[in-house]
């Protein structure tokens, strides 16, 4: 009973903000026509619980009027539940369509708001394929919390509605044991729920490992097609290592876990199976057995004998409920548990700076300038790596960063762009100041070229001449004709081409403050110097910083910085004398 609230106060946080949400009156009208319509079926169900009554005591006593009055009224129930089935359906889509669609709008804002989705992967949080959990996990979330709800609902009411029905019955064929009549009020709902109670125990006790392994089923299967999917964006360099025969043992091995998994399931479902179909087949004869004396007896009619076994069916068939859905339920509580593991992973990553120590971003009103003030950048585990009492980056000024592999500078960037929380200190940014990082490495989305360019700016906000001149500008005019052409570019084209890509965006954007990590190092020293005049003459009053290794671009910066894993930031340069910042070493 625990696990069993503990999981229904998940679904309800899960599953309530939408019924409060701008949809609400829509997703409500829905829900409520749909469960309208699933009462509506059982009341038919009990109609033609009635029905069966009148009909087969139509047979037995060969009145061919009350037999065609009863098929007309058969026929007339049945277009009725048709009726009302197809619609109930239709409607219930609808519902799953609408739902899923602010789920997965809500759940997108939450994980790729405020670099969330960065810091999961920085704590490495148990959250696992937060792709499978968007896509797969919010649609079956969605699907079978209808479907059991539903479900339970109908079982519920069903109950209510024939249990009247089977008391009544009851008295009239009592329960006849070696010629003997026992008055047992109500002992056909008494055997039902008897029957329904031992089949429900048995059930929970075979079925219950179910739950964690349809977990893991999830994970190992996600876990498959995340690497699946990194063997395809990452097959240039497979293929020049010649890795695929490594690649291949690597994914046979994680699909080992997937089956190996799929191994328990199936042990442990042919166990559930056999025994849920042997209840259910023994539950088609049992009340026949109990009333069958009652018939022979002379002491009721078949069409009691019919009815009675139709509404003894209907009791113990919702009193069951739990032993027909076992194996859905075990699924959706593993949904459920991975919905809820997604939902803590991205409130304990976007409450992270609140929480720990972490570095402050702050806005300057009347500033002019970034200072980095009292600023200590840790590791995630808490490793000291850069540390800065005071320093300063100017407006319109050059800023060359130097240092060895694994000083800092760029998760100095990234603590500067306000998406590294790990350290103390804070990080002041001039109000209204635009900031644009280029990596090394460049993002563009799947799509057109022209949108892809103009990211994250919405398709359409710069014309294509003004996208089309950017590319010109930094030696690409071999694709300003190609502006409408869709593809993958990270993957057509190389990473030198990718990086001036990179620049044109900038110039398209024009930042008040560009950061540079490495993003010409694919290029050759002449295009690498073009490419810098070229942001001098376009982004004069820009501030640039830049991370590289080369002598050569001493010259296009007025300030250099050099980190240093055991020393001090050694800066010069001409202008305002700069305070010193010292780092601690770095591990």
């Amino acid at each position: 009973m625990k696990n069993i609230s503990a999981t229904l106060a998940i679904v309800w946080r899960i599953a309530a903000p939408y019924f409060r949400s701008e949809d609400k009156w829509a997703g409500r009208g829905l829900l409520a026509a749909v469960v309208a319509m699933e009462l509506a079926l059982v009341a038919i169900d009990v109609l033609v619980n009635q029905w069966q009554n009148r009909f087969y005591s139509a047979l037995q006593n060969s009145d061919w009027d009350t037999f065609v009055r009863e098929i007309w009224i058969f026929v007339a129930l049945a277009f009725t539940y048709i009726a009302l089935a197809v619609y109930k359906l239709y409607l219930n889509q609808w519902l799953q369509i609408r739902w899923r669609q602010w789920l997965t709008r809500h759940y997108l804002g939450e994980w790729l708001g405020g670099a969330t989705h960065y810091r999961m992967q920085l704590k490495g949080d148990a959250a696992d394929n937060p792709d499978q959990r968007i896509t797969e996990d919010v649609k079956n979330f969605v699907e079978q919390t209808l479907t059991i709800g539903l479900g339970l609902l109908s079982s519920i009411v069903t109950l209510f509605s024939f249990v009247i029905i089977l008391w009544g019955l009851s008295n009239a064929a009592p329960l006849r044991l070696f010629g003997t009549d026992l008055m047992i009020p109500g002992y056909l709902c008494w055997g039902a729920l008897i029957y329904a109670i031992f089949g429900t125990a048995l059930t929970h006790w075979i079925g219950a490992p179910l739950v964690n392994l349809n977990f893991e089923q999830q994970r190992y299967e996600a876990d498959f097609r995340f690497n699946l999917v990194r063997v395809r964006e990452n097959s240039e360099q497979i293929a020049l290592l010649r890795g695929e025969g490594a690649e291949r043992v690597r994914l046979l091995d994680r699909f080992g876990f997937v089956i190996a998994n799929w191994y328990g399931i199936m042990s442990r479902t042919k166990r559930l199976t056999a025994f849920t179909a042997s209840y259910q087949q023994a539950a088609v004869i049992f009340p026949y057995v109990l009333v069958a004396p009652a018939f022979f007896a002379k002491k009721i009619q078949l069409g009691d004998m019919m009815q009675t076994a139709s509404a003894f069916s209907s009791v113990q068939g919702a009193l069951s409920f739990f032993v027909t859905a076992y194996r859905s339920l075990a699924e959706w509580r593993s949904i459920v548990a991975r919905l809820d593991g997604f939902e803590m992973s991205v409130e304990s990553a976007a409450n992270l700076p609140a929480h720990e120590p972490a570095i402050a971003l702050e806005v300057a009103g009347g500033g002019r300038h970034i200072d980095l003030e009292q600023l200590c950048v840790n590791l995630p585990n808490g490793t000291p790596l850069v540390a800065a009492k005071a320093f300063t980056i100017q407006t319109s000024e050059r800023v060359l960063v130097t240092g060895p592999s694994g000083s800092g500078k760029s998760t100095l960037f990234r603590a500067i762009a306000g998406i590294w929380p790990f350290g103390t200190g804070t990080v002041v940014i001039p109000a209204k100041a635009k900031l644009m990082m280029l990596p090394q490495r460049p993002y563009f989305p799947i799509g057109v070229l022209r949108d892809a360019v103009v990211y994250p700016a919405a398709p359409g906000a710069f014309s294509a001449a003004q996208v089309r001149d950017a590319l010109i500008a930094v030696g690409l005019p071999d694709l300003s004709g190609r502006l409408e052409e869709d593809g993958h570019w990270n993957r057509m084209l190389s990473l030198g081409e990718q990086q001036r890509l990179g620049l044109a965006r900038a110039l398209l954007h024009v930042p008040d403050y560009l950061f540079l990590d490495e993003a010409t190092a694919s290029l050759d020293e002449p295009s690498e110097a073009r490419l810098y005049r070229l942001l001098a003459e376009k982004l004069p009053q820009a501030t640039i910083v830049s991370i590289g290794h080369r002598s050569t671009l001493d010259a296009f910066h007025t300030r250099k910085v050099t980190l240093v894993k055991d020393g001090a930031i050694h800066v010069v340069g001409r202008g305002r004398e700069p305070v010193e910042a010292e780092p601690t070493a770095a591990p």
